[in-house]
């Protein structure tokens, strides 16, 4: 991938890169994990124990803890189930974030705007726009059932293989993929998903549907990708039509993801809110 590449463990733990990913985990606060672990007993958690973590992750005995499940209500119904990683973890996951970030990032689609740094909700909103202002009436409005709890580990881990030498890193991430999950304090394994919550998720996610969105631009549709909400823009209601069997038979079949037949619909642009906007 770069020059850097066998010396990318060094650099996710390197002093400066753990110092930003601090301050990061820091800034974001967030709830304690499966630990009771606050943001704030981090830094002195850190100065007494980072020497033996470091040995641990080093020699490959390190073990994350699992994550802690809550769930939220949604806007519109049902609930999100949250995994909270322990702090100590968050800030392992953002120092890998940072490094593998930098890495992967300036390869992705043009058309996706969800976790990326420099681009936002809005900016999706607008591309959408301007589709609809040129002519693209219609709408596949797409959504990915529970797509944080069911990415394909093997499909992920077999993707990351390809752009990744350093073992070390490819061991980590999936250690972190198989943590499980605690639930009314029962720990359960995860066989599939990435755990929506902890700092590495978005990035992991983005690369899982890097697939759907170079799959989109080969077929040459107008489309826009903001994490697990995928709408593609098209002139009329039976080419609408055509576009969301053929994509969802690529998803559910290459992907192995599942498509959410409740909330995916094909409908005139202005009837479909997307990112909780209207269009007119």
């Amino acid at each position: 991938m770069t020059q850097h590449e066998e010396s990318m463990w060094e650099r996710i733990f390197s002093r400066g890169n753990l110092m930003v990913a601090l301050e990061r985990v820091q800034a974001n606060k967030g709830a304690a994990g499966v630990d009771g672990m606050t943001v704030e007993d981090l830094p002195d958690h850190l100065r007494a124990h980072w020497v033996s973590i470091r040995a641990k992750l080093d020699k490959g005995r390190y073990q994350p803890s699992a994550v802690k499940r809550v769930s939220i209500p949604k806007p519109d119904g049902g609930e999100r189930l949250l995994g909270i990683p322990t702090v100590q973890d968050r800030l392992i996951q953002q120092a890998m974030h940072q490094v593998l970030s930098e890495e992967y990032d300036p390869g992705f689609s043009d058309h996706s705007y969800g976790f990326r740094p420099g681009r936002s909700g809005h900016d999706a909103v607008r591309k959408a726009q301007s589709y609809i202002e040129a002519g693209d009436k219609w709408v596949v409005d797409m959504d990915l059932e529970k797509f944080f709890d069911t990415v394909h580990h093997d499909r992920l881990m077999a993707r990351l293989k390809r752009d990744i030498s350093d073992k070390r890193v490819l061991w980590l991430v999936n250690q972190y993929l198989k943590a499980g999950v605690m639930d009314n304090g029962v720990v359960m394994a995860t066989e599939e998903g990435t755990p929506q919550g902890g700092p590495l998720s978005p990035l992991l996610s983005n690369i899982v549907l890097d697939e759907l969105d170079r799959e989109l631009e080969r077929r040459g549709h107008r489309f826009v990708r903001y994490a697990d909400d995928c709408n593609i823009y098209v002139r009329s209601q039976r080419a609408a039509e055509r576009v969301l069997a053929s994509v969802q038979r690529y998803v559910e079949k290459k992907l192995r993801l599942r498509v959410n037949q409740e909330k995916s619909a094909v409908d005139r642009a202005t009837r479909r809110k997307f990112l909780g906007f209207s269009f007119y």
